[in-house]
């Protein structure tokens, strides 16, 4: 898994939250780096910030799904997003958004839930097979938002 985010502080948050529950976290600190990382790291699934310098989260999302190595590959926002933003984002592509500040045990349910789904569908990607419960529960936590 690699977690994207700017803020140390909370790149270490969500490492320690999903270490604790077995997965493996590798980090970045923005979109650049991302994109760097991820084809020498291949990730079951990236978590990114919106607001990011150099690359923000929304374009580094698009860019991750316009290149055929990682198209298929589950994208979570975790970030302050405004409404247009989630709407952006699902127009990229992204499987789920998670407003800050998250519950830690959303966090782990989101992230488990994406990598269970990618796992069962692995040679189909996640085109939309599932039955409403990651969008559902994205649409839910963006609506979390403080503001």
């Amino acid at each position: 898994m690699l977690v994207v985010d700017d803020n140390k502080v909370i790149r270490q948050l969500i490492r320690v939250n999903l270490e604790l529950e077995g997965f493996e976290v590798v980090t970045a600190a923005d979109g650049a780096e991302c994109l760097e990382v991820v084809h020498q790291v291949r990730p079951d699934l990236v978590t990114l910030d919106v607001a990011m310098p150099r690359l923000d989260g929304l374009r580094t999302a698009a860019r991750l799904r316009s290149d055929p190595r990682t198209r298929d590959l589950p994208l979570a926002i975790i970030s302050a997003c405004t409404q247009c933003e989630v709407e952006s984002g699902l127009d990229v592509g992204v499987d789920v958004f998670l407003a800050k500040p998250f519950e830690p045990t959303e966090l782990v349910r989101v992230v488990r839930q994406l990598v269970d789904r990618r796992r069962r569908g692995a040679s189909g990607g996640g085109g939309g097979t599932g039955s409403g419960g990651g969008l559902g529960g994205a649409d839910r936590a963006a609506g979390h938002a403080p503001g």
